[in-house]
């Protein structure tokens, strides 16, 4: 998988390139056409062969085989199939698709609050958060992005603006915010720009995506205290307000407790310290 990233990613340039030349082309040739309708009578019907439109479909079918052969989740238009993924994945969708960012949700008859990060391939950043006591459930997904229900194909080819994420479910008498924090800075290299380890690309960026007032205070002051440990350089993680969160397909939730690519399970228990095998 590690192999098929970075493959993936040096095509997204050529993958996205050439998405922008057929969507204009398309636009171009459109508007000659709605053009060339307004000169003929109501009545007259006429035929025409839109080679653009088959362009349009064939080369994105092209792009699908290929990102799905390398690993991904099925090409760039497949949709998820929400429902079919364990809670809190079909509620955070919900959510998404209304365009709302949650800051707490109940299950059971027990409040949980959100929090939000990305730290580069959101697998081994998932476990990590899963072996905090206090946090209850976990899901991966993409965020901060553009486009509505984005897929790991189009988001790693860097076509929608998203950045793989792992949101969290927390009870706040168990686990405090900072202790999040400490959890993803403990993780991540704060001043890689576009990228953690050997992945690379703005889906991969770093961030602390806040989903209440309370939530940026205390990150604002954990950002500015990180900060003091690099004088001469910026931080490049981002600290933003939490846009939706869209989950990723069921084969990438909780990826490295159920084995990874070599079907070798990591342990996900509440204070496990085994190192964290990022790819499986």
């Amino acid at each position: 998988m590690k192999a098929s990233r970075t493959t993936i990613t040096a095509l997204s340039a050529l993958a996205t390139s050439t998405h922008c030349f057929v969507r204009a082309f398309s636009i171009k040739k459109a508007a000659s056409n709605r053009a060339i309708s307004a000169m003929i009578p109501r009545n007259t019907s006429l035929l025409t062969t839109d080679s653009t439109s088959k362009a349009s479909t064939a080369l994105p079918m092209i792009f699908d085989k290929l990102f799905s052969s390398l690993g991904g989740g099925g090409g760039f238009a497949a949709k998820i199939d929400y429902s079919a993924i364990p809670y809190p994945v079909p509620e955070l969708a919900a959510a998404a698709l209304d365009g709302g960012v949650p800051k707490e949700m109940e299950k059971n008859g027990k409040t949980y609050q959100l929090a939000t990060f990305a730290g580069g391939c959101f697998w081994g950043l998932e476990l990590a958060f899963q072996r905090v006591t206090g946090v209850e459930y976990t899901g991966v997904g993409y965020t901060q992005g553009r486009e509505s229900e984005p897929n790991y194909d189009a988001v790693c080819a860097g076509a929608t603006g998203h950045t793989e994420a792992v949101l969290v479910l927390y009870d706040p008498n168990e686990c405090t915010y900072e202790s999040l924090l400490d959890t993803f800075f403990s993780r991540v290299d704060p001043l890689t720009v576009n990228g953690q380890g050997s992945d690379r690309g703005k889906q991969y960026r770093t961030g602390v995506y806040y989903h209440s007032k309370e939530q940026e205070e205390i990150a604002k002051g954990r950002f500015e205290m990180e900060q003091q440990k690099y004088p001469n350089r910026k931080i490049a993680t981002e600290f933003l307000q939490a846009l939706p969160f869209w989950p990723a397909e069921k084969y990438h939730q909780q990826y490295l407790e159920k084995g990874g690519r070599i079907g070798s399970s990591q342990s996900a228990k509440k204070g496990c310290t085994d190192t964290i095998r990022c790819y499986g």
